[in-house]
């Protein structure tokens, strides 16, 4: 072994030793690597940032902000709550939930579908008395299964095709992942229907901002636009549509006002004064093509800058005993009172109209910048650590369509994936599908920092012939195995180094491995370059080693070893099903 070979695996081994220490941040950790690879010459300082300009993080970065414009044009979620909603059985609305994020997956990233759609799992479980361990950890398996099924479901899926281009010229493409991927979602799904017996279903989530401040109901002022799909309904009938979640405190039809009749039919242009969860709310005048109050503002609902804060009103507020009306809070300030909530009481007038009192919860809409300097002047508290997102206008369709549209032209090959995914992000951003602001925050840069981080030091070990020496050492051992075996032993040794590292990191290292591998048994690559996304993308055993297991920690109320108990049975069953499907998709 030559001394840059030493070398190179020593920048491995000490990079995977701080990924175990958890000292360091895994972007920290990657960039320690990247130094300690330069000093000790094995990555050269021309090469040192080759990893930023690569395709990779290019790929990743652009389907992060796909995925958020998606996420936040609430179509998805409407869709998929509206199904699971009609559904009462605990069991059977699990099932739904981890298919319907299992098959998002393929489209957003994994962890942007599971968190699109945990809070509707959450609510079914406490309108059920169920405890929510029942509906999230299946939801998070689901969620890494139905990654697996599309070129950007997942960052490893990206990777491997980097490396199988490298290899033989030619990508995989967006659909090559499909016939393994949707196998295993499917399998995952069958097992998870009886599998959820083991998890634990006495477990308390984890008290979060929300339950702190329980908030039962906001009062919101609402106008049905025209072709809105509950005018010609009653007041009863639009009440049932969403399973009685809401209630009608009043309508403003003209000069008639008053008590609420649950036979009068709702017209177009009537302005109902709705109140309901702020979730439920949001849901509702999406799904229903409601307008709020300033909610028709068109410079304010495009430009940049602009959103909605939930602040509490102070005892000393210059607020109270007035309304927002008489404050002229629009006109004067540039800001729109949407929502208001007050403990104990039902509010039947707009929300405009209603006098303020100390503690009421209300939520504003304008330009985010000042709004913090406006809450001050007014004696308000923001409530910065809860996410609302009454009065954000959304695109609903816009976003769906471009991301359709980059597929088809990657998956085609019309033009490389990396351009298709960029150009797709740059028209959410300039369409206003999804404002600058929030594509940048949408951007896990400490992915990106990671990915850009690790590539030069990935290569290191093929420039080096490190990753060659590992490949010899697998193939001698491998030689003795069956073809099915050799490519099992990639499928595990990539599961069981995950938990340590990162998905990604892991498809670095192993990726170039697993290719030479191949190689040296005198089989084609795509068959254990699968076998390496597969078993980077299951990570079933810990809630640290991937971001969706780690989300559902808190809510679920669960502890380190409840992952094993459904995920060590997951593992396997992904093994054993995983290997034959991955050489009948893939023969050697």
């Amino acid at each position: 072994m030559t001394t840059p070979q030493w070398l190179s695996l020593a920048t491995l081994g000490g990079m995977m030793v701080l990924f175990l220490w958890g000292r360091f941040r895994y972007d920290v950790t990657a960039v320690i690597a990247l130094l300690a690879a330069i000093a000790l010459g094995v990555v050269s300082p021309k090469a040192a940032f080759s990893g930023f300009s690569d395709d990779i993080v290019v790929i990743v970065g652009s389907a992060l902000v796909l995925s958020a414009a998606v996420q936040r044009s609430g179509v998805i979620e409407g869709l998929l709550q509206s199904l699971a909603q009609r559904i009462k059985r605990p069991q059977t609305q699990m099932l739904v939930m981890s298919a319907a994020v299992g098959l998002a997956s393929g489209f957003i990233k994994n962890v942007g579908a599971l968190a699109m759609l945990m809070p509707g799992a959450v609510q079914m479980a406490r309108k059920n008395k169920a405890s929510p361990s029942l509906y999230l950890m299946p939801m998070a398996f689901a969620s890494l299964l139905g990654g697996l099924t599309t070129l950007i479901g997942t960052s490893p899926n990206i990777i491997v095709s980097r490396v199988r281009e490298e290899m033989t010229g030619e990508p995989f493409k967006m659909f090559d992942y499909l016939p393994t991927g949707i196998a295993l979602l499917a399998v995952g799904l069958v097992f998870l229907s009886v599998g959820w017996r083991l998890l634990p279903t006495n477990r308390n989530a984890a008290q979060g901002m929300e339950e702190a401040i329980n908030i039962s109901s906001y009062v919101i002022e609402a106008k049905v636009s025209a072709g809105s799909p509950v005018a010609g309904l009653t007041v009863a009938a639009f009440r049932e549509r969403h399973d009685s979640e809401i209630e009608v405190t009043g309508l403003v039809r003209g000069d008639m006002r008053g008590a609420v009749d649950p036979g009068i039919h709702i017209e177009e242009g009537d302005v109902l004064i709705v109140s309901g969860e702020p979730n439920t709310l949001e849901r509702v005048v999406g799904a229903d093509r409601l307008v709020l109050a300033g909610g028709d503002n068109e410079d304010q609902g495009k430009a940049d800058g602009f959103g909605v804060i939930e602040a509490v009103i102070h005892s000393d507020s210059a607020l109270i005993g007035r309304t927002a009306r008489r404050l002229q809070m629009r006109d004067r300030l540039g800001i729109n009172l949407i929502a208001i909530s007050r403990e104990g009481a039902t509010i039947a007038s707009k929300p405009g109209n209603t006098v303020l009192q100390a503690g009421d919860v209300i939520v504003l809409q304008g330009p985010l910048e000042t709004m913090p300097a406006r809450l001050s002047e007014m004696g308000a508290l923001p409530l910065a650590q809860r996410k609302i997102g009454l009065g954000s206008r959304k695109s609903r369709w816009l976003p769906l369509v471009i991301l359709a549209a980059a597929m088809v032209a990657a998956g085609s090959g019309f033009m490389p994936a990396a351009l298709a995914f960029f150009a797709a992000a740059s028209l959410t951003v300039i369409t206003g599908a999804l404002p600058a602001d929030e594509a940048y925050k949408a951007i896990e840069w400490p992915i990106l920092i990671m990915l850009a981080a690790l590539i030069p030091v990935s290569e290191s070990l093929q420039t080096t012939g490190a990753s060659d020496l590992i490949a010899v050492v697998l193939a001698d051992f491998a030689v003795q195995l069956p073809a099915w075996g050799a490519v099992a032993l990639i499928l595990v040794a990539a599961m069981a180094v995950t938990p340590f590292l990162n998905n990604a990191a892991t498809v670095l290292v192993m990726a170039p491995i697993a290719a030479v591998f191949a190689e040296q048994l005198h089989y084609r690559p795509e068959a254990f370059l699968i076998a390496t996304a597969i078993g980077a993308g299951c990570d079933f055993l810990t809630p640290i080693g991937h971001q969706c297991n780690t989300l559902v920690l808190g809510p679920g109320g669960y502890r380190f070893g409840d992952y094993a108990r459904l995920g060590a049975p997951l593992s396997v069953l992904v093994v054993v099903i995983g290997t034959p499907l991955i050489l009948w998709a893939w023969p050697l």
